[in-house]
């Protein structure tokens, strides 16, 4: 096989392997009746992950369950140890995995914090602009 086909192939199974990640994350907050999941596309705005993933539940207990079950399917179906801020508290729990960032708030938390706010606006074009 020339060696540019080897390296399309590689970039074929790297964006499939994206794409399963973040169809996991998704599956896993589903199946944890996670409440109002929003994910929004990162590509091109940031080079911090590809997806990022917000979602709530209804307690600090429900964050902190949706949290481990995501961070037990991680591991199990990728191999990514993600890192992991917030679990003890779960008000706000962040799960990094590389190309998707999970945002788990309880509702008020993720209310105060407009996460979904900040990373939509678009940016006016124009002389104020510049």
């Amino acid at each position: 096989m020339p060696p540019i086909a080897a390296a399309d192939s590689g970039v074929q199974s790297q964006a499939a392997s994206e794409a399963g990640l973040h169809d996991l994350v998704l599956r896993s907050l589903d199946d944890d009746k996670a409440v109002d999941v929003v994910s929004i596309p990162l590509a091109g705005k940031s080079s911090i992950a590809d997806h990022m993933v917000i979602a709530s539940g209804n307690s600090s207990r429900q964050v902190a369950a949706m949290a481990n079950h995501l961070l037990e399917r991680l591991k199990a179906d990728f191999g990514i140890a993600a890192r992991v801020e917030g679990l003890p508290q779960a008000d706000w729990v962040l799960i990094d995995a590389g190309d998707v960032v999970v945002h788990l708030f309880r509702p008020e938390v993720r209310t105060f914090y407009n996460l979904e706010k900040m990373w939509s606006v678009e940016v006016p074009a124009g002389p104020a602009a510049a």
